[in-house]
């Protein structure tokens, strides 16, 4: 059966997009066989993501690895079983079609609480939840008293991932691996870094997640989604030299790869 990689957490500009697409296309690269969806029915950008790319190969013949892409199917209300829900069964369907020959799946989620993407948690073999290194979002997970740093309860998030988990216990699924990464984290700031990073880890003892290191904030991953690029396509498609910023990112994304622990992985210097 393929590894399910769902990317998701309820608030957006996070940066669901940009990890699931870096990741994918990882895989790929890895020789890996990919499958991928948005479940993000309106704003479609990890969608998009992959529309500009295949554009992009078209209009310049360069030729780059690209993760399939499976549109979520359209469920006739007459084939439903009596008590069925249409979302579950098209997601359902969609799974179906990609397990037949890939390794991985990877479900892109919208920054909303919908029932695709509540669904979708529960398939997860690998949560992969971006965080913007702030305490802002920091609620997504725990709800806490900014004066001393208590928590003070599980967000509505975190209780749906917990849901998630047990309906996966119940169905006697292998538990599921909740990666919380820290994106967007600046050179500055370092005290509310360190706080952040305390925070995080203390939390993740309470309601079992793993921290990893996300991507930093920089210019470069705006610039890439108009032609569906990622870090790794820079010399194939016409840079020659990388300047430090660029070296830096590429490396964040191999730490990324390498904390994700997913199976048969190796990535490439």
């Amino acid at each position: 059966m393929a590894h399910i990689i769902v990317v998701g957490n309820e608030k957006g500009g996070a940066g669901k997009s940009t990890v699931s697409m870096h990741v994918a296309t990882a895989l790929v690269r890895q020789g890996h066989k990919v499958g991928t969806m948005d479940l993000d029915l309106r704003q479609r950008s990890f969608a998009r993501f992959v529309e500009n790319r295949r554009a992009y190969i078209d209009r310049t013949g360069v030729d780059l690895p690209i993760p399939d892409f499976l549109e979520l199917p359209q469920v006739s209300e007459a084939d439903l079983k009596p008590g069925e829900n249409i979302h579950d069964q098209r997601l359902s369907v969609a799974i179906a079609e990609l397990e037949k020959d890939k390794d991985f799946i990877l479900i892109d989620c919208p920054g909303s609480h919908t029932r695709l993407s509540q669904i979708a948690h529960t398939l997860a073999d690998t949560l992969i939840t971006p965080l913007n290194d702030s305490f802002i979002d920091f609620d997504l997970l725990a709800r806490h008293d900014g004066a001393t740093g208590k928590i003070l309860g599980p967000s509505v998030y975190s209780e749906m991932v917990w849901q998630a988990r047990q309906m996966r216990a119940q169905a006697g699924l292998k538990p599921i691996d909740w990666v919380v990464l820290r994106n967007r984290l600046g050179a500055q700031q370092m005290h509310n870094k360190r706080k952040m990073g305390e925070a995080l880890q203390n939390l993740s003892r309470r309601i079992g997640f793993r921290v990893a290191p996300g991507f930093s904030e920089r210019v470069i991953f705006r610039e890439l989604f108009p032609n569906g690029l990622t870090l790794l396509d820079l010399r194939e498609t016409g840079v020659t030299s990388l300047n430090i910023s660029n070296v830096a990112a590429r490396q964040e994304l191999r730490d990324l790869m390498t904390a994700l622990r997913l199976p048969s992985t190796e990535m490439a210097a």
